[in-house]
């Protein structure tokens, strides 16, 4: 009996301390994939807001360029 009383104590640490480092590379894990998901959303925002940003500047351009010529003709006519 006393021999499984000794053994018993240093294998409850043993394996507590399994289980804090498990549980340590689990946090190092998840903070690694939540570093990841954010750095893709932030791509994925700049790529949008470029996108946005040569979308209005394509739409204004257009419409610079029609009033422009509209312009030109006006004052040809004048």
């Amino acid at each position: 009996m006393l021999q499984l009383k000794s053994i018993g104590t240093p294998l409850v640490l043993v394996l507590a301390l399994v289980a804090m480092t498990g549980c340590d590379q689990a946090e190092k894990s998840a903070q690694q994939m939540l570093d990841q998901a954010a750095q893709s959303a932030k791509q994925a925002i700049d790529q949008t807001n470029e996108a946005a940003q040569q979308a209005l500047n394509d739409a204004l351009g257009a419409g610079g360029e029609k009033s422009n010529a509209a312009d030109e003709s006006k004052t040809q006519d004048i």
